[in-house]
């Protein structure tokens, strides 16, 4: 069964699409991180070093419920067997036999917010959800030269057409508790998902961090962030003003890791 949270009456619900290794070295991915650094992060997120000593990470979505409602789904994982992603991903990914297996009717889903334009949390979208509106920031739609050329043709121009493109401008309120929140830097209209019910706080954080190191030290700068100065300030702004928070990460081996980390017994 997949992992789930709860926060007040939201359920959220981590949604496994797939596991594999990162395509280039985890030294190149993070170049300024050092020794004592990694030595951190690999405690902090062991599963995340793979036999060979490379990045070994999940891609996940996660759905959001209140109680019986409708689903907000936040990204959409990797996709089928010939989705964009299939030339660095661990394709064909499981995200439908993950909805069913928490229980979710694909049909219940009313929005997905898409955090980025990345292939690796496309891969799902459009046809599956057939009665979801696509959310997208305006930032993200104005910059689709940084993202794979078949994208407007294989699933924004189709979204469009059926009047299930939603573009958004910055922070929105999706339902009671629930809002997206600007997070630029990995890409323009980079966007994440807070969940605040009461005095806890949960971020769906997409791409606005990836790995353990950047907890360890949130200025570390990954090289495939568009603008790394924007990316370091919006992580270490979100990190410093939201925190005490729990944070549901498409990429991290533990789906949901509290912020700061509790100190060690």
């Amino acid at each position: 069964m997949p992992l789930t949270h709860t926060l007040g009456s939201v359920t959220i619900t981590a949604l496994l699409d797939g596991t594999g290794p990162f395509f280039q070295p985890r030294a190149e991915a993070f170049p300024d991180a050092v020794e004592a650094q990694w030595r951190e992060a690999d405690r902090r997120d062991p599963e995340a070093v793979g036999p060979d000593g490379g990045w070994l990470l999940p891609f996940r979505a996660f759905a959001l419920r209140t109680g019986d409602g409708p689903v907000t789904l936040v990204d959409a994982g990797i996709g089928g067997a010939d989705a964009l992603a299939a030339s660095w991903a661990p394709v064909p990914g499981r995200l439908p036999d993950e909805l069913a297996a928490a229980g979710i009717d694909r049909a219940d889903v009313r929005t997905v917010v898409l955090t980025h334009l990345h292939t690796d949390h496309v891969g799902w979208a459009g046809a599956l959800f057939p009665n979801a509106d696509h959310l997208i920031q305006r930032a993200e739609l104005a910059a689709l030269e940084l993202f794979h050329p078949e994208l407007p043709a294989r699933l924004l121009g189709p979204l469009r057409a059926a009047g299930r493109l939603r573009v958004v401008d910055g922070d929105t309120d999706l339902t009671p508790g629930v809002r997206v929140l600007s997070t630029p830097g990995h890409t323009p209209g980079h966007q994440s998902v807070l969940v605040e019910q009461g005095d806890d706080r949960l971020l769906v954080t997409g791409d606005l961090l990836v790995h353990a190191i950047q907890l360890v030290d949130p200025s570390l700068t990954y090289a495939h962030e568009e603008n790394p100065s924007e990316a370091r300030r919006t992580r270490e702004h979100v990190l410093s003003t939201l925190s005490p928070l729990l944070l549901a990460t498409p990429h991290l081996s533990h789906p949901f890791t509290p912020h700061p980390t509790p100190p060690r017994s």
